[in-house]
Parts: C-alpha cells; structure tokens; sequence
C-alpha cells in the first residue's frame, strides 16, 4: 500500500501538537483552511498536509464551498483515545486513593497533624 493511499491512525493523527491545534479550532466551528492557516506560522500547504492527515484518520472531513474548502471535525474516532486513556484513569484514581489513605492514616496518627 502506497504512502499516499495508507490510512493514518488516531494515535498518529493527534501525536503532532500542530494537528491537535487544528482539531481544537475546527471543534468551535467548520473552517476554510485560509482561515485555519492564520493560527499558525507555517505555510498553508504544510497545513493542507496536517490536515490530510487528520482526514487519513477520519477525524476531519472537506467540503467544497463555493472556491474554497471547509473543513470541519469528526470526533468519533477519538473514542478510539478515550478508551484507551480510561485504563489510565482507573491506575491514577487507585493510585490517588491509595495516597489519601496513607496520608490521612498518617495524620492521624501524629498528634502535631491536624
């Protein structure tokens, strides 16, 4: 499979800070890339190619307006992300609790701690 025609995935897609930028603008609102291109100092073709790779990985989708194209955010694949992190959330909320109770274990046992 060629470069050009292989699917990007969501991992791969949100790993470059550009490319997440760009998600969190198209979330407020559908954009022509002129526009999306004014929120960063590259050139609008290295935006075009960020933006390839986001709708490689389907979370953004063009349409034709007229001359220009809109752009607009696709979050479904993200949940791809969310499960993923839950398994995290779970560790660092067993972690959290596991803290509070040697820390409330500890002052209660050191009359000095209130």
């Amino acid at each position: 499979m060629s470069s050009s025609a292989q699917k990007h995935d969501v991992f791969q897609a949100i790993a470059d800070p550009t490319r997440r930028k760009v998600l969190k603008l198209l979330a407020e609102r559908e954009l022509p890339i002129s526009e999306i291109s004014s929120h960063f100092p590259i050139s609008r073709t290295a935006v075009a190619k960020h933006l390839h790779i986001l709708s490689q990985a389907d979370l953004v989708s063009g349409r034709k307006v007229g001359r220009e194209k809109r752009y607009r955010l696709q979050p479904e694949p993200l949940t791809e992300v969310k499960h993923w992190l839950s398994y995290y959330e779970k560790f660092w909320e067993n972690k959290l609790s596991m803290l509070k109770y040697i820390v409330e274990d500890q002052n209660g046992n050191d009359p000095d701690i209130k």
